[in-house]
């Protein structure tokens, strides 16, 4: 597992370029040593059992406390943090955001395949990590005194040492004055990132517009939220989901489509506009999962699919 982090970035402009470098220096890298790189939700056919674990303090805690959970953690993510000032903010627009998680997750789905399974789900990565505590979608809190209050409770207890155990798909970052998006998989392409993000920061930016206009988003019980979650994890864009305002299915597509347009205008004012609109070309492609899927139906190899993912992961990366 290799984990790129970018620094702070002024705009998807500046992200996108420190994405492609990072992503152009670990290609090098790797070739030079013989190897290749890709970038999905899970490897199609590796078991964890013969993968040795990263030495380090941090490591060895989390195995003592989670034993084989956190052993059989061979997942891969795309974290995404928002800059966000204000606490009181940061947590009303936490809130907020829960509702559109499962839409955006349905388009990042890419990890169909589990120790050389084909799982039946298009984001088997949420599964494995749903054995860990502190995960999934968090609970709605009304202030930000109540979420430190949470949060001290947990270091009291024994629970956790610090913010950075809950591991939920959106939390508030312990350290950076930022919302932390969790919930997606890792892309094999450099535009299927650029569009999460643009789609995390444009529906961020729309709630906080709300939020200093003293408005807000309708909330919902966490267990509604997660029907629409599984619902994508399971079926990608292929499924539905329920308008819960509507109290209705509707087909995953449409409400993506809905979403696009009620970000339209802060997407215009960010320059994100056609990092946003990639969506259309997802739409049409695939998710990383459906692709995966077509390859491994057609060929019947699973080492065809992991030759499919480095070419994608490889895509548009230049090479020194």
């Amino acid at each position: 597992m290799i984990e790129l982090t970018t620094p702070v970035c002024a705009d998807i402009a500046e992200a996108r370029r420190e994405v492609t470098r990072l992503r152009g220096e670990i290609v090098h890298l790797a070739r030079r040593n013989g190897l290749r790189v890709g970038s999905a939700g899970t490897h199609p056919f590796t078991h964890w059992s013969t993968v040795p674990t990263t030495p380090g303090a941090h490591y060895d805690r989390l195995i003592q406390d989670l034993q084989l959970v956190a052993r059989a953690n061979l997942i891969f993510g795309l974290h995404v943090h928002i800059g966000l000032e204000d606490d009181e903010a940061r947590v009303a627009i936490m809130n907020g955001v829960r509702y559109f998680l499962p839409h955006i997750f349905a388009l990042s789905v890419n990890s169909p395949f589990w120790t050389g399974i084909e799982t039946g789900w298009m984001s088997y990565r949420s599964k494995i990590f749903e054995r860990f505590p502190r995960t999934g979608l968090p609970d709605s809190f009304g202030s930000w005194m109540e979420y430190q209050d949470f949060l001290n409770t947990l270091i009291a207890t024994g629970c956790i040492t610090d913010g950075k155990k809950i591991w939920w798909d959106v939390r508030v970052h312990p350290y950076y004055p930022t919302l932390e998006f969790r919930i997606c998989d890792a892309q094999m392409r450099i535009d299927e990132v650029m569009c999460l993000a643009a789609f995390f920061q444009a529906v961020t930016y729309k709630l906080w517009k709300l939020y200093d206009r003293n408005q807000g988003w309708r909330q919902y019980r966490r267990s509604l939220l997660n029907e629409n979650k599984w619902r994508a994890a399971r079926f990608g864009l292929g499924g539905k989901l329920i308008d819960l305002g509507k109290k209705t299915e509707v087909p995953t597509q449409d409400l993506l489509i809905e979403l696009l347009e009620f970000v339209d205008d802060v997407a215009g004012e960010l320059g994100t506009t056609d990092e946003i609109r990639y969506v259309y070309e997802i739409i049409r492609r695939g998710t990383g999962a459906d692709r995966q899927l077509a390859v491994f139906k057609e060929t019947g190899s699973l080492k065809d699919v992991v030759q499919y993912v480095i070419d994608e992961t490889e895509a548009g990366v230049p090479v020194a």
